[in-house]
């Protein structure tokens, strides 16, 4: 029998749809087993008004009933709830998850202006460079099946911690397709014909049928959100360097352009 997922959702109370529990309710009938989900309440103050006359974070009981307990309820998944008073949002997030010996961190991500689609301040780059499982970024509005995923690697790495990254978002990929019955894509950009990714020795080491298998000329964010489209993905998994891998204050300019081009739900797997 296949093993129980430990999810860890996070739900802002400020927030009016919650997308990320909604995700986790919807995902998890998808599942041979049902997960296990711990609900992580606690407000993110970089992007949360705090003030006092902000009503919507006074939340009695009946809140908790309504807007949480009874949706998981109603999925028939066992849960329970957290409530987190920390001014230290990201760093109280990454504590509780690791504590809960969580398998995956199923976040919200909200729209910041007409121009850009996702409201990303530093807390949540810390988040996800220091978070010891992948991280889901759940966006308003993408797609909430899992029939599709699409792994973005780059083989044309040549340092062993960006090699091990794409070791650990391939077999993540895979699964993540494997629990939903899901087809696996891989995609991998480059830009130029000197770095041309061998197609055939990525269907070979990435075990996906060639026909999957997507290499393109461009920038990474491009590329993948293009393929991303035509294949309909449900879910990109990608990778990111934690702080081991990267300097901690660099957000990292491909992580970033990419998790901000794509329409769809976003997987990221931190290698420190």
């Amino acid at each position: 029998m296949p093993k129980q997922q430990k999810m860890f959702v996070v739900v802002d109370p400020n927030d009016e749809q919650h997308v990320a529990l909604e995700r986790v309710k919807r995902t998890s009938q998808l599942q041979e087993v049902n997960p296990f989900v711990h609900v992580f309440v606690a407000v993110d103050g970089d992007a949360v008004d705090t003030r006092a006359y902000n009503a919507n974070l006074v939340r009695d009981q009946s809140w908790f009933e309504e807007q949480i307990r009874s949706q998981l309820n109603e999925a028939g998944v066992e849960h329970l709830i957290e409530v987190s008073w920390s001014s230290e949002w990201q760093e109280s997030i990454m504590q509780a998850a690791k504590r809960a010996n969580a398998d995956l961190i199923y976040l919200p991500v909200h729209a910041k202006t007409a121009n850009r689609r996702f409201l990303f301040t530093e807390s949540k780059w810390e988040l996800l460079k220091g978070a010891s499982c992948p991280v889901v970024l759940i966006r308003p509005g993408a797609r909430e099946e899992r029939k599709t995923v699409l792994a973005a690697v780059n083989f044309q790495a040549t340092r062993d911690v960006q090699i091990e990254l794409n070791e650990k978002i391939l077999e993540t990929a895979r699964t993540i397709s494997g629990i939903y019955d899901a087809d696996m894509h891989v995609v991998n950009g480059y830009m130029d014909s000197m770095s041309y990714p061998d197609r055939g020795r990525l269907a070979k080491e990435t075990g996906v049928d060639s026909a999957r298998i997507h290499v393109d000329n461009g920038y990474t964010s491009d590329v993948v959100s293009k393929v991303a489209e035509d294949i309909n993905a449900d879910l990109v998994v990608m990778g990111t360097l934690g702080q081991n891998g990267m300097t901690k204050t660099r957000r990292g300019n491909t992580s970033e352009r990419l998790i901000d081009a794509l329409d769809t739900d976003v997987m990221v797997i931190n290698h420190g």
